[in-house]
């Protein structure tokens, strides 16, 4: 399995970053877990260049429903961030959401590459990461 450089979790749910921080350190597959609590610090963090660089993270686990800009609002604004910041960032909406809608809008969306069902897990993130960085 391939080691990634850095993971963002955008997550408003403090339980449920703690809980995925975890199953990342466990199966020890990236250098560097961020997060964010919502879509606007998620989007913040990737527009702002540090040392004259984008954060350019190689998966992005993205919620659906948090407060100021949710998961959909999220994804409006990352389509019109240029190549150069979206690079080869991987999108996987992670969500407790059973609506048959939210899985068919998450297809309908070239940016998002994969659409799992909390909670998150050594097995799914392995799945995640073996699919997408092969």
């Amino acid at each position: 399995m391939k080691r990634l450089h850095t993971i963002l979790l955008v997550d408003d749910d403090a339980p449920t970053l703690f809980l995925n921080k975890l199953v990342i350190e466990d199966l020890d597959c990236t250098d560097r877990v961020l997060t964010a609590e919502n879509g606007r610090q998620a989007i913040d963090m990737l527009t702002e260049k540090i040392d004259d660089e984008f954060l350019c993270p190689d998966l992005i686990l993205l919620d659906i429903n948090m407060p100021i800009i949710n998961g959909w609002e999220f994804m409006d604004k990352y389509q019109t961030l240029s190549a150069e910041q979206k690079a080869k960032i991987v999108v996987v909406m992670v969500t407790t959401s059973l609506n048959p809608d939210d899985r068919s809008r998450a297809e309908s969306i070239e940016d998002i590459k994969d659409f799992v069902s909390k909670p998150l897990d050594e097995i799914t993130l392995k799945d995640i990461i073996e699919k997408h960085f092969n």
